[in-house]
This record gives structure tokens, C-alpha cells and sequence, in this order.
């Protein structure tokens, strides 16, 4: 090894500590600066028609496909062992008092499980359908449960949030964005 090579080889993690370092401060910057969402993951689903799918309904609702629904909705994918699921159900229940249709769609859950965690923790669903192996997840790019997504009158998808809606963010994100739609 040449005294150059050998020069590089020991200055390479003063490097590699320095990208990331830039890398922290950039992401420590966009936090100060409330620019930084940490479930902003790019959906491809934005500004597009729902995908087209049509899933079986946890008995005694009948499942439903794309067609049904009609907006301003919503879809929430969730599951009985998600526990962010759980979580979230408080404000799901207080949309569904408020009037906002929700469809929810089961991922990858067994029925009787679905069925025991609605009972558990309430059901705010207009319907509830079926996604045992998951295809219709993977056509809506889903990152994983829960995840919510807005459809307009038209059948667009307008927003979309990664993880447990909470009353904070229904408040801040989701009604807003619901009363424009009406």
C-alpha cells in the first residue's frame, strides 16, 4: 500500500462522520423549522382515482370495491394486531360521530380477529371489507397499518397519512381538508 493509499484509508471515516454529520444537522434544521413530517412518505396514490380493487365483507357487512365508495370518505387500513390500531380508534370513533363515512379495510387479519378487535375497540365503519392477502395494500402502496387515505367526489385521492390518526391530527390536517372537500 502506497503512502497515499494508505493516507486515504485512515482520512475515509473522518469522511464518512462528516456527511453525517451534515446529514443530522440538515434533519435537526428541518425540525426547528417545522418543515421536517416524519410520516411524509410519498404516496403514489395522490392526485389519482382510487385504485381498482373489490374485497369480501367481514360478515354480516357485504365488502366493498372502489365503485362504492363516494367522497368525501375515507379508507383506513388497519388490523387486530396492530397496535397503533388501537390507538387510534378513539378519533376514528369521533369522525364517525361527526358524520365523516369511513371505510376500513382488515389487512392481512383473520375474520374472527377483526371481528373481536371491532368489538374491543368499536367499529366507526360505514363497511368493513377483507384484505386477507394483502393485494389490494400493495395496490395502494401501503407502507403498513394504519394507514388512512381521503377520497373527493370524484374518486380522487387527496391526502394520505402513515400511522395512527390522533385528535391532534384531525384537527390540524384531516378537518380542514375534509370541510374543503365538501
Amino acid at each position: 500500500m502506497t503512502p497515499l493509499q494508505r493516507r486515504a484509508f485512515l482520512l475515509a471515516p473522518f469522511g464518512v462522520a462528516a456527511v453525517g454529520g451534515a446529514a443530522f444537522w440538515l434533519l435537526l434544521n428541518r425540525m426547528r423549522e417545522g418543515t421536517y413530517d416524519p410520516h411524509g412518505l410519498p404516496s403514489m396514490l395522490i392526485g389519482k382515482k382510487l385504485p381498482r380493487f373489490s374485497l369480501p365483507g367481514l360478515p354480516p357487512s357485504q365488502g366493498f370495491s372502489n365503485a362504492d365508495i363516494v367522497g368525501p370518505a375515507l379508507i383506513n387500513f388497519f388490523a387486530s394486531w396492530c397496535i397503533p390500531c388501537v390507538q387510534e380508534a378513539p378519533a376514528l370513533m369521533a369522525l364517525k360521530q361527526q358524520g365523516t363515512p369511513i371505510w376500513g379495510i382488515a389487512y392481512k387479519d383473520k375474520p374472527d380477529a377483526t371481528a373481536e378487535f371491532l368489538q374491543q375497540n368499536g367499529d366507526p365503519y360505514t363497511r368493513i371489507a377483507q384484505d386477507e392477502p394483502g393485494t389490494t395494500a400493495i395496490n395502494f402502496g401501503l407502507y403498513g397499518v394504519p394507514e388512512t387515505y381521503v377520497v373527493d367526489k370524484s374518486g380522487i385521492v387527496r391526502w394520505r397519512w402513515a400511522g395512527g390518526l390522533s385528535d391532534d391530527i384531525v384537527r390540524q390536517s384531516l378537518d380542514p381538508l375534509m370541510q374543503s372537500l365538501v
